[in-house]
């Protein structure tokens, strides 16, 4: 595949717009080092984007590391146990995954920790997710028109897809240093928005000097000098991986729930219907990398009292989190705020929610609208 196909910047660098998306965290890797950058002949920003538009990814394997320091409350982790999904923790601390890639067809990702696995996967139709610690699976069959697209985003390639969607004329690209990133050279494009309302001071994509493929991507918050967000190889395999690591095997005694028409894999034992996604009233306002969204998803949003279906203990947690958020006001109306280094989310007590890489106070415009 073209690692260039598939663009979607804020699905990576606003985790809370559509509930929680998979950004994480992992072990400054790979960093700049004074004297150690490798010699690498000179390629201008134009020629580096070439080079990942023409460039194709066969196959790979390899562990990932990720790390994210957004300055969040625990809301993140208690969001993941709410919904019975461990990947939603990934939105903060130090995650290592593994991951194999045969094709947009044949996707792997492994989240371990000291609990246990959580694996996704995609073998052509067929999309898995397992829990090892709960001995549960989901089964999932994709329509014949599905989109040939990875279905589990969590390489730095992944991530750059996503960022490289930026690059219109509010956003500056240039060259920046080379660096060794997972044993391998590599050179860097940087990313830099020229709107300076945006929380995001730059993004940098490390890309292999010879496979052209994204490497490391890290995200730096505005006045930050270490990055706020970070998703990069550890170690590195470009050649193909077996077919069997795409099959699975249930192990036994496991509980397989199948999935019907209309809903998506959510986390093992766990169904998403995507009518009820659809259902969400959705709009964007501004352009580039100061657009808010401003979503609709029904009353009292901000977790003051009780709300159906808030009965589970990690339900409730999570709402006292979302009531502990602290209380704001203007004349947009009144709410809660949730910020971090990269992102604010405005939860307003009529129902919205609203959030973009940009300060409070563009949120709060956009709430008058």
């Amino acid at each position: 595949m073209s690692v260039m196909k598939n663009r979607a910047v804020l699905r990576w660098l606003v985790p809370v717009t559509a509930g929680v998306a998979v950004i994480g965290g992992g072990a400054a890797v790979g960093t700049f080092a004074a004297g150690a950058d490798p010699a690498l002949p000179p390629r201008s920003a134009a020629q580096l984007l070439e080079d990942l538009r023409t460039s194709r990814l066969d196959g790979l394997s390899g562990t990932v590391v990720q790390r994210a320091d957004l300055g969040l409350p625990p809301i993140a982790a208690l969001a993941g146990r709410a919904t019975g999904n461990d990947l939603a923790g990934l939105v903060s601390g130090t995650h290592t995954l593994r991951v194999w890639y045969g094709g947009e067809d044949r996707q792997r990702l492994a989240l371990v920790d000291t609990l246990g696995e959580q694996d996704i996967l995609r073998n052509g139709r067929d999309v898995w997710t397992w829990n090892s610690r709960e001995n549960t699976a989901t089964h999932r069959v994709l329509p014949a028109d599905a989109p040939d697209r990875a279905t589990v985003p969590a390489t730095p390639a992944d991530a750059a897809d996503r960022a490289l969607e930026a690059i219109d004329p509010t956003t500056a690209v240039t060259v920046g240093r080379t660096a060794t990133v997972a044993g391998r050279d590599a050179y860097e494009l940087v990313l830099t928005p020229r709107d300076k309302a945006s929380l995001v001071h730059q993004v940098r994509i490390a890309l292999d000097a010879k496979e052209h493929v994204p490497l490391r991507l890290q995200v730096l918050a505005d006045g930050q000098d270490e990055p706020a967000f970070q998703v990069a190889f550890t170690q590195v395999d470009f050649r193909t991986p077996e077919a069997d690591q795409f099959r699975f095997n249930p192990p036994p005694g496991v509980k397989v729930t199948e999935a019907t028409e209309g809903e998506r894999p959510g986390p093992a034992g766990k169904r998403f219907d995507r009518k009820d996604a659809e259902k969400a009233d959705v709009r964007t306002v501004g352009t580039g990398w100061t657009t808010v969204v401003v979503a609709k998803i029904g009353d009292a949003a901000t977790g003051d009292g009780a709300k159906p279906g808030a009965d589970a203990p990690d339900a409730q947690m999570l709402t006292q989190v979302l009531g502990d958020l602290p209380k704001v006001s203007g004349d947009w109306g009144s709410g809660r705020l949730l910020s971090g280094k990269l992102f604010s989310v405005l939860l307003t007590d009529d129902g919205r929610v609203i959030a973009g890489l940009v300060t409070p106070e563009r949120l709060y415009q956009a709430a008058k609208g």
